[in-house]
């Protein structure tokens, strides 16, 4: 017998996975709910909604048209809030520039995602006024600003709060095809020029329902739901703030933005507005745990996902013994990006804390399997290591004009991550190291990570890298580079501490690092992440 087909009365409406679908049940629940901008800004989301009218309004106005590329290059703020709705919303893409990358990475990002309409912040006009000579597809730049600007040095088509208060509320947003393209944006890899990603309507709908249902569904602890107040510490360029704006509009919940992460003003914002859910990378939680004049500070009943670089046992004894609960998450920009969450629940033991820092299991609708070279499916024992590599309804489809890095991510109908992990019979993922970091040494793999991690444990220890250096003899061995608390730390107390974790089974002998090196601060990414590429390109030995 054929499959058979649904077939709806000739009066029903089909319903598109939009974007502007996720606005219904906020504005109809909670439209007096809040959304805050440091103490610059505070509207209700009945006024926010209005607000996206006049936005799309304006930049239609402009010239700006369906299929069109609108550019944003802005700190957090409801500013960026109302561009991930309105621009998709309208037809138009919304490209998010990573304002960290280089000059030349800016302008090749904005050239190669064919912008035409560029929204920047007074701060970053300097940057731009640089690049505009060789983008001559930019048609028209609005101008953001918190406080009275300078006059920029080129010609803009106005102010923003300026064009929004001259534009009309009622914008009509349409429907169209759900798989129309929404946003796009570049990761940078380890050679070559930034990649494009671009997802769909559909894709950030169906992203957004998977990551909501995921961090509900614990009967205790690590949850975000209705009763939080929201506020993004990863940076809104980065992979749509991974995605939670978009679940805490839906959820219809208090927003906070901080603008610019300082310590004073985030932990300010927390006490005033009552925070209660943030997410960031490793190194913005340490800089606040850390944060000068308020290291005794309480932070009860904030929840915290951690992600971007591996959630270490250190950090996690360090956030949660000042109130913070914590956890890891996993994803990366191919994958919209959220795959993974660590939600063990609530106690705090030993064994309950490192639960806390494991990869995770996966959220709703997520095919995620490890396997080997040959890309054969390997066994979930706990024991078996492979690279991950994964299928979902939202990951990325490929890179953007990039047919050859396409095919390579995307081999044997999975999209391959680059990371090497095990899974175990219930379900939790262990990543052991990202493929390029592993360290080949004495015939055996040593994992970068789990050195990390034990060092991290180290009283005196701030951060740590480990990466692998040549070595005539071992092919490669493990260097450690240490940020140091504690001044009086020494190298010999850090290999002694290595050496009692190999000596009991926890690490190989192989893992115990002949180098320790102690650093003022590690080489970062755009986006945070410790990069071990520029750190073994800094830290190589000097040729024979």
């Amino acid at each position: 017998m054929p499959i058979r087909r649904l077939e709806p009365t000739a009066s029903a409406t089909g319903f598109n996975l939009l974007i502007k679908s996720l606005l219904s049940a906020p504005l109809a629940c909670a439209p007096d709910q809040e959304i805050v901008y440091r103490d610059r800004m505070r509207l209700t989301y009945r006024d926010w909604r209005t607000r996206l009218g006049r936005l799309a309004s304006a930049l239609t106005s402009l010239g700006v048209a369906p299929g069109d590329t609108v550019a944003v290059m802005d700190w957090d703020s409801h500013r960026y809030l109302e561009c991930y709705f309105a621009v998709p919303m309208m037809g138009a893409v919304l490209q998010t520039v990573n304002i960290r990358l280089s000059p030349q990475q800016i302008a090749y990002t904005l050239a190669h995602a064919e912008a035409s309409t560029i929204l920047v912040h007074a701060d970053f006009v300097p940057l731009l006024a640089g690049l505009l000579p060789g983008l001559p597809a930019v048609r028209r730049i609005v101008l953001l600003h918190d406080d009275a600007p300078s006059a920029p040095p080129f010609a803009v088509a106005g102010a923003y709060e300026t064009l929004l208060a001259a534009a009309d509320p009622g914008f009509d947003f349409p429907d169209f095809d759900e798989d129309a393209v929404a946003t796009t944006f570049y990761t940078t890899g380890t050679t070559g020029e930034p990649k494009g990603v671009a997802f769909s309507h559909r894709q950030i709908v169906l992203h957004t329902l998977a990551a909501a249902v995921a961090l509900a569904s614990p009967a205790a602890g690590q949850r975000f739901h209705r009763g939080d107040v929201y506020m993004p510490l990863t940076p809104m360029f980065h992979v749509h703030a991974w995605g939670l704006p978009y679940v805490a509009t839906m959820l219809g919940v208090k927003q906070v933005y901080a603008g610019r992460y300082e310590p004073a003003t985030i932990l300010g914002l927390r006490r005033r507005e009552g925070v209660s859910f943030s997410h960031c990378v490793p190194t913005v939680l340490q800089m606040l745990l850390d944060a000068k004049d308020l290291a005794q500070e309480r932070l009860d009943g904030w929840t915290m996902v951690i992600g971007g670089s591996a959630l270490t046992l250190g950090l996690t004894r360090a956030a949660t013994a000042r109130g913070i609960d914590v956890f890891g998450g996993y994803g990366m920009s191919e994958t919209c990006p959220i795959m993974t969450l660590a939600q063990p629940g609530t106690a705090t033991d030993d064994a309950a804390l490192a639960a806390r820092t494991r990869t995770g299991r996966p959220v709703p609708l997520i095919d995620l399997a490890i396997v080997d070279e040959s890309g054969v499916e390997l066994p979930r024992d706990g024991r078996a290591t492979g690279e991950i590599a994964v299928r979902a309804p939202w990951v990325a489809g490929g890179y953007v004009k990039q047919p050859d890095a396409s095919a390579q991510l995307w081999r044997g109908g999975r999209l391959h991550t680059g990371d090497i992990a095990a899974i175990g019979s219930d379900g939790v993922v262990q990543i052991s190291d990202r493929a390029k970091d592993v360290i080949k040494t004495g015939g055996e793999w040593v994992s970068s990570i789990a050195v990390e991690d034990a060092i991290g444990r180290l009283d005196g220890v701030a951060e740590v890298a480990v990466i692998g250096i040549a070595d005539a003899k071992w092919g490669e061995r493990p260097l450690a580079l240490v940020v140091r608390r504690d001044p009086r730390l020494d190298a010999e107390a850090v290999k002694a501490h290595i050496a009692a974790f190999a000596a009991r089974g926890a690490l190989s002998r192989y893992a115990v690092p002949e180098q320790v090196r102690f650093v003022e601060a590690l080489a970062r990414t755009s986006v945070g992440k410790i990069d071990k590429k520029a750190l073994r390109r800094q830290h190589a030995p000097e040729p024979a």
